[in-house]
């Protein structure tokens, strides 16, 4: 399972990636001051609204690329991810990072990442990380 430092290293090895904290304090992920990954703990109003479902443990806030991408992941895998009414409408889930595998955590930060890099620098890794033609 994932920690708080696989997600550490994941998201500083994107280009232009930088950790700052976030308004709150908690550690944040930026890519040209653009959070793409964040830790997110659950609020006394995120576990009202989620009652006997809400989770304990370290919860990871991501951005993804619109609301139908986050409608697919919540469906996917409702022990994995989740929202709270807070996020209703925004393209965000909030992730258990302890039940996450580190590779479906690093997909999940690459693409949080195109989500929220300037379009020349997404093309620009997209074009270094791609595959050769055969």
């Amino acid at each position: 399972m994932a920690s708080w430092e696989d997600v550490r290293r994941i998201a500083l090895s994107l280009p232009e990636s930088a950790e700052r904290p976030s308004y709150d304090g908690l550690p944040a992920w930026k890519v040209r001051d653009r959070s793409f990954v964040w830790e997110r703990p659950l609020r006394r109003s995120d576990l009202d609204a989620l009652g006997p479902a809400a989770p304990d443990g370290p919860i990871l806030g991501v951005r993804v690329a619109d609301v139908g991408v986050k409608e697919a992941l919540l469906a996917d895998d409702p022990g994995l991810y989740f929202a709270t009414p807070h996020l209703d409408g925004y393209p965000i889930v909030l992730v258990r990072l302890d039940r996450i595998e580190v590779d479906e955590l690093t997909e999940l930060i690459v693409e949080a990442w195109y989500a929220r890099a300037p379009k020349r620098l997404a093309a620009a890794y997209r074009a270094e990380t791609a595959p050769p033609r055969t």
